[in-house]
């Protein structure tokens, strides 16, 4: 049986297609990353007409607690890589293990992310502080929920995959969430350069 969904796996792996999952996520990617982009954009133009409140502002900020969440996310979109390699391979166990894998990891960005809000917020800076307090919540924060929906959309996957053919059927589906989840990571890669470093 194994072998069979195996073949299966691989075979839709064969076919003429260029990009891995649906393309209605495709669509949604595109859009998300120009949304993404337009705040980007503004901000850099911020920081350019006011350097020194945004120098200020980020002082305040926590590098550490900064990288922390760069490595989380980087080590969980490594391990989705490699729950996808096990998918293509027909191993639902291993593909199911990888991705609860990666929901770990990922929760580490989470506490981490809270932990620097109660941090700023105890110390009295929020939205309405400045342009700059206003940019750092609202950027993280939209991208925060980004990254709680993609640890939502692999705890889905992990509960579907305890069907033996659930692999074998919604494959592409499984590449979609992978090909967001991926998204999420590009997305605070460049986050955190732009607002805690440059």
């Amino acid at each position: 049986m194994a072998s069979v969904m195996e073949s299966t796996v691989d075979s839709s792996l064969t076919t003429s297609k260029e990009l891995p999952g649906d393309l209605a996520i495709w669509f949604f990617i595109f859009a998300e990353l120009t949304v993404f982009a337009i705040f980007f954009i503004s901000y850099s133009w911020m920081h350019t007409h006011n350097s020194e409140l945004f120098t200020a502002g980020q002082s305040t900020l926590h590098p550490t607690a900064g990288l922390i969440n760069t490595m989380a996310l980087i080590t969980s979109s490594y391990v989705v890589a490699l729950a996808m390699i096990a998918a293509r391979q027909g191993d639902r166990k291993r593909c199911q293990q990888g991705l609860m894998g990666a929901i770990l990891v990922a929760s580490i960005y989470v506490v981490s992310k809270l932990w620097e809000y109660e941090i700023l917020l105890g110390q009295g800076y929020d939205l309405s502080t400045n342009s700059f307090y206003m940019f750092y919540f609202f950027m993280t924060g939209f991208h925060f929920m980004h990254v709680l929906l993609g640890m939502v959309v692999l705890a889905i996957f992990v509960v579907c995959l305890r069907e033996p053919s659930y692999l074998e059927k919604n494959f592409s589906s499984l590449e979609s969430g992978a090909c967001y989840w991926h998204m999420v990571d590009l997305l605070w890669i460049i986050l955190f350069p732009l607002i805690y470093v440059i």
